[in-house]
């Protein structure tokens, strides 16, 4: 049974307090209220997860962050009297009432109004009003106020709103001329007709509907958008061959006098994008000088892979690659690009072979296994709750990594869960060679080993910690592996994510959640000697997991949705394309506004998809350029025979 109140207070401590929200009656008031209470069912889960939540008629309950920093914003005292415009689900109104004397809330869908004076009734809330009215004119009858906040976002600041402030009276709201895309400014009533404005950064809400807001049938920025920049796309798209055709990497060798460059994927289980990395990795080996692939993988396990294609012995070691999520490296497609880099290196120097590395945190997929097989043990509850956990271990994925935290015997286990990592850490480091390229692991596998205990901790729990960590670690691997050797020569592509590789800056991982990535660091540490390529598809099919730890199954994916970027290429008609951002600076503006982004990692959940796999980002800065394919299919998985742990002749994948 979920523990809602331990839930409430790690989001009060960690989604608040840690992210700058110090007023201590904005924090009771935000640990007192039971936003379960305020959520749709079917969504409790979610409740203490710092991300909106639908409720109906379009709307949506604010993620309690934005909810504490207007709270904070408005600068609440006891005895204000308070109008709150776009009251939702009520949640919000319950939270002020435990700041202030009187809360007014306006909401003008009648049925969102009931639901939120029921739920407030509920709780016993008597200083609340709730009542069902156009937001945007006020609640003349109760004015002045003290304060006023609005949760939607409007072209303007409502004449109506400004004159029923008190003088000294705080107005918080969004203001922007596109729907879903504004500024939060606090307007402060000096006189009769002077205010003063504050900016306090950008923010996305629902567009405030009413006289002196958005028109209900206006459409505005979205629609406008969304009819011209499919055109914009078709003018800036160039075609691509089949990927098996030669020319397919023609147009990206404009890239190839870059340092580092980064080649991501919309999804870990999609053929197309394997593919096409290949053949542009290829071109890059072959042609460009390049000698490192590094991928978004465990280092001990590319460090198989690394000995396979430059001819090396294995020795004893095991087959790379067995522990979920298999089919992410074990699939033909890397298959036939690791047989053809073995091919290519035979007729290469020791010096000038090009290397296969794994980017990733000492087997962090062992160290998961070891924590769901002790838990299967001694909690079986506690461990669907961590299979749940470790599903939601994306930043795109917006589902509850509080879940994990919310049972007192899940947090009993953690020490004993460190130790067993830390012991499963040790006995793999043991195995480790005594040649140069196992001098080099070990120096990695030293870093690791330093805040082992740390690591483990911050992994257990999940969230912008445990991915900082991660992505810091990968960075900080690559870094290694372009001054190996102390030139300054090398050159490298990396394969992972476009939640890895896209500059997380332009991202609510970065802007909303804290996060940084992959990208974001190479692009502060080598500027333009870095291009980061993302890749993506509208729909087709993919290889993924249900859950944590479950079985690979093909499922079909759901065409994008109409507020997508993805959407937008789909309307373009191209079915292969290129854009170059750098060179087609008009779609770059147009690319600029932020909009939904579909990311699908080794869970893909269809049923939950735009709570589960979108998030908004601004496509043109987070990437230099983007692959698109319209349509695409599931990575091909190979057969199994390497899984009895035997090394079959065909190492490294055992077929």
């Amino acid at each position: 049974m979920f523990d809602f109140d331990y839930a409430r207070q790690m989001m009060v401590e960690r989604q608040l307090a840690k992210r700058g929200i110090d007023d201590a009656r904005v924090l009771q008031a935000m640990q007192a209220v039971p936003r379960e209470d305020f959520i749709d069912e079917g969504f409790e889960e979610f409740a203490y997860e710092d991300v909106p939540l639908p409720i109906g008629e379009g709307q949506t309950i604010s993620q309690p962050y934005i909810v504490a920093r207007m709270a904070e914003a408005a600068r609440l005292k006891p005895a204000d009297n308070v109008l709150e415009v776009g009251a939702g689900s009520g949640y919000a109104a319950a939270v002020l009432s435990h700041i202030v004397r009187q809360v007014s809330a306006l909401e003008r869908h009648a049925s969102l109004a009931k639901k939120a004076a029921d739920r407030i009734s509920r709780l016993g809330r008597g200083n609340v009003q709730v009542r069902t009215g156009d937001g945007t004119r006020g609640w003349p009858e109760k004015a002045p106020f003290d304060a006023i906040l609005v949760s939607a976002g409007s072209p303007a600041a409502p004449i109506a709103l400004k004159e029923q402030l008190e003088i000294g009276g705080r107005l918080i709201i969004p203001i922007g001329r596109r729907e879903r895309s504004q500024r939060l400014l606090r307007i402060t009533r000096l006189a009769n007709n002077r205010y003063k404005e504050e900016d306090l950064g950008g923010v996305m809400f629902v567009p405030l509907i009413g006289e002196q807001g958005w028109s209900e049938h206006q459409g505005q920025a979205s629609v406008h958008l969304r009819k011209h920049l499919p055109d914009l796309i078709a003018t800036a798209g160039e075609d691509l061959p089949n990927i098996d055709e030669p020319g397919f990497a023609d147009v990206l060798e404009r890239f190839a006098d870059r340092r580092v460059v980064l080649l991501g994927e919309a999804s870990h289980g999609t053929s197309e994008f394997y593919a096409a990395r290949s053949a542009i990795t290829k071109r890059l080996i072959e042609q460009h000088g390049f000698t490192m692939i590094a991928v978004e993988a465990d280092w001990p396990d590319a460090a198989a892979i690394n000995r396979f294609v430059r001819g090396q012995e294995h020795g004893d070691a095991a087959p790379p690659f067995l522990r979920f999520p298999r089919w992410m490296w074990r699939n033909a497609e890397v298959d036939s690009f690791v047989t053809w880099l073995r091919s290519h290196n035979a007729h290469k120097p020791a010096g000038e072979q090009a290397g296969f590395y794994g980017l990733d945190l000492y087997n962090m997929a062992g160290s998961i296994a070891a924590v769901l097989s002790y838990l299967d043990e001694v909690d079986p509850g506690a461990a669907a709750v961590a299979r749940e956990r470790y599903g939601c271990l994306t930043p795109w994925q917006n589902a509850p990594d509080g879940r994990a935290v919310l049972t007192t015997r899940y947090r009993d286990c953690e020490d004993e869960v460190v130790r067993q990592c830390r012991e499963l850490l040790g006995s793999e480091l043991n195995r480790s060679g005594s040649d140069d390229q196992a001098l080099f692991d070990a120096t990695q596998n030293a870093r690791l080993v330093a805040s082992a205990g740390k690591y483990y901790r911050i992994m257990y729990y999940g969230g912008a910690r445990a991915w900082n960590l991660r992505d810091r670690h990968m960075f900080e691997t690559l870094d290694n592996l372009l001054g190996q050797g102390g030139g300054t020569d090398r050159k490298v592509v990396v394969w992972a994510h476009n939640s890895h590789i896209g500059d997380a800056r332009h991202t609510d991982m970065g802007k909303t959640r804290g996060e940084l990535n992959l990208g974001q660091l190479c692009r502060e540490k080598y500027g333009p000697e870095t291009v980061l390529i993302g890749f993506g598809t509208h729909h087709g099919t993919v290889a993924a997991a249900t859950d944590w730890d479950g079985d690979m199954e093909i499922k079909a994916v759901r065409p994008s949705h109409e507020d997508s970027f993805e959407y937008c290429f789909h309307l373009s008609g191209r079915d292969r394309a290129l854009i170059d951002f750098t060179r087609h600076p008009e779609a770059a503006k147009a690319l600029s506004v932020e909009r939904l982004e579909r990311f699908i990692g080794v869970i893909y959940r269809p049923e939950s998809e735009l709570l589960s796999h979108y998030t908004y980002a601004v496509l043109s800065k987070q990437f230099d350029a983007y692959v698109w394919f319209d349509q695409t299919s599931a990575v091909r998985p190979l057969a199994e025979e390497g899984a009895t742990g035997r090394v079959p002749d065909t190492f490294p994948f055992g077929l």
